[in-house]
């Protein structure tokens, strides 16, 4: 198996993981799941943060963002039937909603007054809403601090 096929792997067990369990798996159990080494997974999951296909906690193995889903609270919540999620932003929430089925919402909170600001998605559309989102950051400039962007 190539490294290619294998950070494949690696990526959808720990995906399949995520959404089953509301939280990302550790090299551990990702390794079981795959029949691999510890080690091997935290190689992948390395590549795989290199390649902005996730991101890795500041020097550790351990997922801290698998786009769309956050492994940490952020202001962006996401349901989807009766599955809970938090997002790393309002695009990621929508994608989350898109990645869970198409129908669920995403909760947010408005940079101004801070009320609790709820998108409704149906079936892949957003019902209607006056909500108008903003992006600080152009998406070009997103990977220069993933963290802070």
């Amino acid at each position: 198996m190539t490294d290619a096929e294998f950070d494949n792997d690696v990526r959808l067990t720990l995906y399949r993981f995520f959404v089953e369990r509301g939280r990302p798996p550790v090299a551990a159990e990702i390794a079981e799941l795959v029949d691999a080494r510890p080690v091997d997974v935290e190689d992948a999951l390395r590549r795989l943060h290199d390649s902005h296909v996730l991101v890795l906690a500041p020097g550790t193995p351990y997922v801290w963002m698998a786009n769309p889903l956050s492994a940490l609270p952020t202001p962006y919540r996401v349901k989807s039937g009766d599955r809970e999620f938090w997002a790393n932003c309002i695009w990621d929430g929508l994608g989350a909603v898109a990645m869970l089925g198409g129908t669920g919402s995403v909760t947010a909170y408005c940079g101004d007054c801070g009320e609790a600001l709820t998108l409704e998605v149906d079936n892949g559309a957003i019902q209607s809403s006056d909500f108008l989102v903003h992006y600080a950051v152009p998406a070009r400039h997103w990977w220069d601090d993933i963290g802070f962007n």
